[in-house]
């Protein structure tokens, strides 16, 4: 045999390397392709002498096709005979499966997707030295220490989501220096030498002091309405064309530019002084081999940064190392994502060591391109001739904080604009409201009626030009011929056609205010007002979160008053995600009696740490028997059980333990569990109950307090929680020198890795367990473990550190890790953990019910569960009809929906009939509830079923979907918007009901336990469910009438002056020349009608929130659109007809034989138009106040203050004429001729509406009026909530 040392085994050593295995394998076999007929006969050679995992080896080459294949399992076995592992550490023999030529990384042949390549890889060992590293905290305490064969130092990588993220990385191949960012350590000049990377300054401003005037009127132009008016005042200043002077033309289009650029420019002033406070904080940088302080905005990609604790990081950068050995940072990512809770952070093993003071630091760092996924980065870092694969667990982004970590050190990555915070931040979604979209097509008909109008003036303007062709040479007012020096010309006319299309553009401009442009402003500033007082209500206050409503999104207020379906979540969202623990199942006994115990007591077991007493922060409620065992130290299977029982609940976990004051007692200290999820901060707080105290963790081990003997166990891998599995793992060296893998997970994914041979009676108690306490509305675990050998131990570890060093689709090959050893478990139990309702939801969802809104709740809990859950919230009664639709194929879900179908059908049909006959019964009478699960959906959405389901839900009162996925959620919601207009809105509190919030018209976020996440991507954020009640039937209601009769008036207002202005064109023989000055018609809708209906639009209530809640089926009157609808704007527009015909021609017959001038009959048509609008307010105006007195009759005031002080200038033609007509009592006289005579009709048409068909909010009116009065406990009868027109 050739010596060990010889240049050749080194080489193959070399060539055999981890990272590089699979590119220089295949490289392996073109070398030695020459080599194939004589590799194989010297590997023949000493095949007597090789062991067992050798000879199988060598066996592969029998299978090869070719001499190339052969002399690559050659290469193997050349490197296993001699004996490589002396020359390079860390060799892995590889078992390849030559039938296919092409290598994959799968491992695990079970999964039919994952049988597509019939590659097969397994890691064997070369040698099984690893231990952890010892622990700081435990110097000084008597510690029973978990080794495994005395195994060396390896770093220990945490987690299957510890990869990359695959659901946000792009290409699967290797990163190229094309598509990568090369990042060199502690040389930012060599950084962007080839690109010159985004330094760390910010910028959240939109404009800067030159762009702010340009960018902003472009911004304000995307509205279509400016562009209308812009082009109207540009037409006016053509001196054929100039009706108005060409500065009151402009004036109103000026004057709303003007007072959104000065609302953007405080705005943005605001964020230029955030930016500017962001921009120069101080960061300890190292620059010439020492840290010093350096703003922010000066940082540069490749510079090292020391943070310390409690410091936020500046930008994104990969850790290097940490103030503990074991190279762990805990960082909380509140600012980032909204969780309170700590996440650890790792800094690989080489680089911990490295002090940067005294250490030259170098090195390379090929990472992914900037992107917005917070969840995922790849990487490869190249130090001392290593190259390390690094994953979201190494890199800290910038908002973050280091927490309990005394320092941190990093490089830059990411800076500034790139980092994926900034990537990520975005203002509140934008979303229209259907009223203003619905306001469109009135916009429409207005213009279609605007053009009817010019065109009618034009058209006679044609006519009268012919007939009176032979005189408008000599014409007063018009003469066509210009006389001067004998000679004669054209003076002011330029042919019919040109003087018809003249006619038709002045009549638009003189018509212009017929599109209320001063409405947009109007609604923008309703709307503020209308958010200002949602966030103030009190009642929506949260005082247990401190959390006050939040308006995140101005433009759709008034949709909160039109909703039809409401979708929520369940935990967090109708519970209050606050985790309890409350039963166990251990070794098939349960230990609750299957009812949740209340008198049982709640203990807080101690330890000393340091000399000082420490306890943790939650009492747990403990069953006795149960503490009993746990503390006996017997050797009976149950006692030990029952160890490993709690022993799982303490280990499986990333809970992060902190000690804590105790205010309380100063002498004492608290235990608090950071964790990412409630269930597990739960858990622990149980096990340490029962004297299972987890007090310490780093990277490598961990330590559990058992009954006051201190036992440290190795933390080899930990392989966490995905959607995909549902479960997690831990495998732990315990101190008697055994290896364990301890699962936990969801009862279904359980049970399908449980060895069922091994306790059959053990697993059909558990099970019984399980749905015992799912009838109980618990959330449940399944708890399993097993003993790994020390050949079974080996393959995991191998596997584990090739799959988490991976760079090709680490994530996939974690969680094949995590599925080979999660297997053949032996059940040790279950937990069941309370999650109480939350105050206030039965009687929410009862409310809401009431007021016709459907409630459909989405969540991941199993079906019992939510069952449970559904009756205590009274989502489900015992009234209602069931269906359930549960199945695992497509054919079976389509028969499942034909059936329920045809149950709905035939339960309609016996309702039907029984309200015909007289007769009821619960089974006729009563609603449907539609149970279905998320297997079920899987084979429904996106395919023909949907509208089955869709046609099934719409006949249920209640749809109740269970064990579903996020995008699920938002397909759910997605099935609802696409076959029907109605208002669609879903609340939630966590991250998995984003996509949900963000489907829906309206979203609502709960300011929970589980961050801000939702919170963020919501239009509305506040404390409680309960408070969805007050939010829809109270503000929404108010909301949803003040708008739409804020739409309608304002249409109303200007269509009444515009009408005044045709009827006189009329009178002018058609030439556009107006009797009312042309200020006043450009203030009309600035100054003198604006207020009131603004002021009333936010204050007016036409009912009180007592009676919006005590009968919430008012609400109706929003889903029916009563507000705003076609029938009520074509009413408003003839009610408009009459009152200009009015205002117009009582003036004209009362002053027909009189001699008064144009501008004394144009003033006094301005103020009769002001006050007949305000009257017209006044008149729907519910409840007055002194705000809308001052509102209303100073609009008047102002108004004729306003037409005096232009009737005093000279320079107008109307100079003085209002003081002149003002002296007669014939102007009096009309004015109130003109609104008795104007409002009469619509006043009577009022109180006989109201007196034979009132509607549900007038008779809610009535018994507010009267029924307070006379003491009375009134019982109103209100119309039935009937299914909403369509929307159009």
């Amino acid at each position: 045999m050739l010596p060990s040392s010889t240049p050749y085994a080194a080489y193959l050593c070399t060539l055999l390397q981890p990272p590089l295995l699979l590119h220089q394998l295949n490289f392996a076999a073109i070398i030695f392709k020459p080599l194939g007929l004589i590799l194989p006969v010297l590997v023949v050679g000493h095949a007597l002498v090789l062991h067992e995992k050798q000879v199988q080896a060598f066996q592969s080459i029998k299978r090869a096709h070719s001499a190339a294949a052969a002399t690559a399992a050659a290469v193997l076995c050349f490197a296993v005979i001699f004996d490589c592992e002396r020359l390079a550490p860390g060799l892995i023999v590889v078992k390849v499966n030559l039938d296919n030529p092409s290598l994959a990384s799968g491992m695990d042949s079970s999964n039919p997707i994952e049988r597509s390549s019939s590659s097969e890889i397994s890691f064997k060992s070369a040698s099984r030295s690893l231990s952890s590293n010892p622990s700081r905290a435990s110097r000084g305490n008597s510690v029973r220490t978990g080794s495994f064969h005395d195994l060396g130092s390896r770093p220990v990588r945490l987690g299957s989501r510890g990869g990359d993220s695959e659901m946000f990385s792009g290409s699967q191949k290797e990163i190229s220096d094309e598509d990568a960012r090369l990042v060199y350590l502690n040389d930012p000049a060599k950084s962007n030498e080839r690109f010159e990377f985004a330094g760390n300054s910010i910028r959240t401003a939109k404009y800067s002091i030159i762009s702010f005037i340009p960018r902003n009127l472009f911004e304000q132009f995307h509205r279509v309405a400016y562009i209308y008016f812009l082009i109207i005042a540009v037409l006016n200043q053509l001196p054929q064309l100039a009706v108005f002077g060409r500065g009151a033309s402009i004036l109103p289009l000026a004057f709303v530019l003007l007072v959104t650029a000065v609302k953007d420019a405080y705005e943005d002033w605001r964020r230029h002084m955030s930016d500017r406070i962001e921009n120069n904080r101080w960061a300890w940088v190292l620059v010439n081999d020492q840290f010093q302080q350096k703003k922010w905005k000066d940082i540069q990609i490749g510079e090292i940064i020391k943070i310390k604790a409690d410091d936020t990081l500046p930008c994104d950068m990969v850790l290097l190392s940490t103030s503990d050995s074991t190279g762990v940072a805990y960082v909380q990512t509140i600012n980032l994502d909204g969780e309170s809770n700590l996440k650890t952070r790792y800094a690989k093993q080489e680089t911990i060591s490295n002090i940067p003071e005294k250490d030259k630091i170098s090195g390379l760092i090929k990472c992914e391109k900037p992107n917005r996924n917070i969840y995922g980065f790849q990487a490869n870092m190249e130090v001392d001739g290593k190259r390390l694969s690094l994953g979201p667990s190494n890199i800290i982004l910038r908002g973050c904080e280091l927490k309990n970590t005394a320092w941190a050190i990093g490089v830059a990555v990411y800076c500034g604009r790139e980092t994926k915070a900034m990537l990520n931040s975005s203002g509140a979604p934008s979303k229209r409201s259907w009223l203003e979209s619905r306001m469109n097509s009135e916009i429409i008909a207005l213009s279609v009626f605007l053009i009817a109008l010019c065109t009618v003036v034009s058209v006679c303007a044609a006519v009268w030009l012919r007939r009176n062709r032979d005189v408008l040479d000599t014409m007063p007012f018009y003469r066509r011929k210009y006389f001067r020096d004998s000679k004669q010309e054209n003076y002011n006319y330029y042919g019919l056609v040109a003087e018809i299309l003249f006619t038709f553009l002045m009549s638009v401009i003189v018509f212009q205010i017929m599109i209320p442009i001063s409405l947009y402003i109007s609604m923008e500033l309703v709307r503020v007002g209308q958010a200002y007082l949602m966030i103030r209500d009190t009642q929506m206050y949260d005082e247990a979160s401190n959390s006050r409503f939040q308006c995140r999104a101005l433009n759709i207020n008034e949709d909160l008053g039109q909703i039809k379906y409401v979708f929520s979540d369940k935990t967090g969202t109708l519970t209050e995600n606050k985790m309890e623990f409350q039963c166990a199942s251990a070794w098939g006994v349960d230990y609750s009696d299957g009812k949740i115990s209340t008198q049982n007591q709640q203990v807080r077991c101690s330890v000393k740490v340091d000399g000082r007493i420490v306890r943790p922060k939650m009492s747990v409620k403990v069953d006795p028997q149960l503490l009993e065992l746990s503390r006996s130290g017997g050797d009976s299977e149950e006692v030990k059980h029952v160890h490993d029982f709690f022993l799982a609940l303490a280990a499986c976990n990333t809970i992060v333990p902190l000690i804590i004051d105790d205010k309380s007692d100063p002498t004492a200290k608290l235990m608090d569990y950071q964790g990412e999820s409630p269930d597990e901060q739960a858990l622990a707080f149980a096990a340490a109950a029962y004297g299972f105290m987890l007090i310490e963790r780093t990277s490598g081990h961990i330590i559990i307090d058992i009954h006051g003997e201190r036992q440290r166990f190795n933390v080899f891998g930990l392989h966490e929680f995905d959607s995909d599995r549902k479960r997690m793992s831990v495998i732990l060296g315990c101190p008697d020198g055994t290896v364990r893998v301890f699962v936990k997970g969801a009862d279904t994914s359980m049970f399908s890795v449980i060895d069922r041979s091994l306790n059959k009676n053990v697993v059909r108690a558990t099970e019984g367990h399980l749905h015992t306490y799912s009838t109980l509305g618990l959330r449940t675990l399944v708890i399993g473990m097993r003993d790994l050998s020390d050949s079974e131990f080996e393959d995991w570890h191998f596997s584990f550190e090739a799959a988490s060093t991976a760079v090709i689709g680490r994530a996939a090959l974690l969680r094949k890790v995590a599925s080979n050893v999660e297997r053949n478990l032996t059940i040790l139990g279950a937990s069941a953990i309370e999650d109480k309702l939350q105050q206030g939801v039965p009687e929410a969802i009862e409310s809401l019910r009431t007021a016709g809104i459907k409630v459909w709740v989405l969540t991941g809990d199993k079906q019992e569960t939510a069952i449970s859950i559904g009756y205590s919230s009274k989502l489900l009664t015992n009234k209602m009809t069931q269906i359930i639709i549960n199945s695992n194929s497509r054919e079976s879900c389509r028969r499942c929906l034909e059936d329920a179908l045809a149950m709905s059908k035939k339960l309609r049909a016996v309702s039907e009939t029984s309200d015909n006959t007289g007769t009821s019964s619960d089974a006729a009478r009563g609603p449907v509830a539609l149970i279905i699960d998320g297997t079920s959906l899987v084979y429904i959405l996106d395919n023909e079923l949907e509208e089955q389901l869709f046609q099934l839900a719409s006949t249920c009162s209640v749809v109740l979907c269970c064990r579903v996925a996020p995008l699920q959620k938002a397909g759910i919601v997605a099935l609802v918007k696409k076959r029907t207009s109605e208002m669609t809105l879903s609340i939630g509190d966590g991250a998995n009901d984003v996509s949900m919030i963000q489907m829906a018209d309206v979203g609502v976020g709960i300011s929970g336990q589980e961050g801000r996440q939702a919170v963020m991507a919501s239009d509305f954020a506040m404390g409680q469910f309960r408070f969805l009640v007050p939010l829809l039937l109270v503000h929404g209601h108010w909301n949803y009438q003040r708008m739409g009769y804020m739409i309608l008036y304002n249409f109303y207002r200007n269509a009444v002056f515009v009408f005044v202005l045709f009827w006189y064109a009329l009178f002018a023989c058609f030439t556009l020349t107006t009797a009312i000055n042309e200020w006043s018609s450009m203030l009309y809708s600035i100054i003198y009608t604006s207020l009131p209906t603004i002021v009333v639009a936010i204050l007016d209530k036409d009912l009180s929130r007592r009676n919006l809640l005590r009968y919430p089926q008012l609400y109706g009157a929003g889903q029916r659109q009563e507000a705003y609808n076609r029938k009520l704007f074509w009413v408003t527009m003839l009610d408009t007809v009459w009152q200009s015909v009015v205002v117009f021609f009582v003036p004209i017959f009362a002053y027909w034989a009189s001699t008064i001038d144009v501008p004394s009959i144009g003033d006094l048509w301005t103020l009769a138009v002001v006050i007949l609008v305000n009257f017209h307010l006044a008149m729907d105006i519910i409840r007055w106040n002194w705000i809308f007195h001052v509102a209303i009759w100073g609009s008047i005031v102002a108004t004729f203050i306003c037409v005096m002080i232009l009737d005093a200038f000279p320079m107008f033609v109307g100079y003085w004429a209002i003081f002149h007509i003002m002296g007669e009592v014939s102007f009096w006289v009309c004015l109130l001729g003109i609104i008795i005579t104007a409002l009469l009709p619509r006043f009577v048409a009022k109180v006989l509406y109201q007196h034979f068909t009132p509607d549900d909010l007038q008779i809610a009116r009535e018994v507010e009026k009267f029924g307070h009065q006379r003491d009375i406990a009134a019982e109103v009868e209100m119309n039935p909530i009937m299914e909403p027109p369509p929307r159009r």
